[in-house]
């Protein structure tokens, strides 16, 4: 199915005024029940927003138009305090929906659903859909992408039904799936398996977290059925090295694969999971600019050309959010 248009946080926008875009990344995560019960001590809200609408300026200035925020449940989205970053920046930004688990889902969703004691309608299916063609939690925010995960303990139960509901909502309004994947564990595989069972196109499926490893074997065989590619930690060293991920994005580019690489951060502003304290001591090039400032002139040096570039930052994430 192909899209004319995407959502963002402020209104539709072509496919065409997409631009460079970062396809994996967040604006905060967080954790709602430890927010209230066990305040994060370096979370200043205020402090928080203005800090993201300086970076979003910044890469606005580097060239990039348009970022996917990959926060969903699970990471404790929240669409209005994005909003008010969204709305005071050049650079749009995109929503999405999903649960974000890698093995077991909340209680609720245990004793509500089908079979279950609160027998009825699988809640994350109306909550996917209802994302994607009405509005996040009561706004007009719709969703763009539908994100997924598992580790490397593979699909359990409970991931299996977060993964049924996304394909019955990429089924019916065409929005894309991303995923968390498990690169280690070529766990990209079991992931394409079951969206394939489900009716899921795996060309509408981007393999999250495919640099995460320099195995080209698995890498071509998740390529060769259709998925894109997530070079989607750039920055993150403690998950690799940023000269294994370019090695090895270089060597996919030169057998031909380039049509089917996305490249990203998977950064936010604020995380709770690991706060800028921890990040400026362990992480220190884990940020959303670190592609366009190191990245892409690395590229260039080592021979890839402005149309591969373009084609990697403009027309794959394009076909990604359209379905062209």
């Amino acid at each position: 199915m192909t899209v004319r248009t995407v959502p963002t946080f402020t209104g539709e926008v072509t496919a065409e005024q997409l631009g460079t875009t970062l396809i994996h990344e967040h604006v905060f995560v967080m954790s709602p029940e430890l927010d209230v019960n066990m305040p994060h001590p370096e979370w200043d809200e205020e402090h928080a927003i203005e800090r993201a609408i300086a970076g979003f300026e910044r890469l606005y200035a580097l060239g990039v138009r348009t970022v996917v925020d990959l926060t969903v449940l699970g990471h404790g989205r929240d669409v209005e305090r994005v909003r008010r970053v969204a709305e005071r920046v050049p650079v749009q930004l995109v929503a999405a929906t999903g649960f974000y688990t890698s093995d077991v889902l909340p209680h609720h969703f245990q004793l509500n659903g089908p079979g279950r004691l609160v027998d009825g309608p699988d809640p994350l299916i109306d909550l996917f859909i209802g994302d994607i063609e009405r509005g996040i939690a009561g706004t007009t925010i719709r969703a763009g992408m539908l994100k997924v995960a598992s580790e490397a303990h593979g699909i359990t139960p409970d991931v299996n039904r977060v993964f049924e509901a996304a394909a019955i909502a990429h089924i019916q309004t065409g929005a894309p799936v991303t995923t968390h994947s498990h690169a280690a564990s070529h766990g990209g595989l079991e992931q394409q398996d079951l969206l394939e069972r489900l009716g899921v196109g795996l060309d509408r499926v981007v393999i999250g977290h495919s640099g995460d490893t320099g195995d080209l074997d698995y890498l071509r065989e998740v390529a060769a059925r259709g998925s894109y590619l997530g070079f989607d930690r750039f920055g993150m060293d403690h998950m690799g090295s940023d000269e294994v991920r370019v090695r090895t994005l270089l060597a996919l580019i030169e057998e031909g694969l380039t049509s089917q690489l996305v490249l990203s951060h998977d950064a936010a502003f604020f995380s709770r999971m690991t706060p800028p304290s921890w990040r400026a001591i362990n992480a220190p090039n884990w940020h959303m600019e670190q592609i366009s400032r190191s990245i892409l002139p690395r590229l260039v040096a080592e021979g890839v050309d402005a149309a591969t570039i373009h084609q990697l930052m403009v027309e794959n994430p394009r076909r990604v959010l359209c379905g062209e």
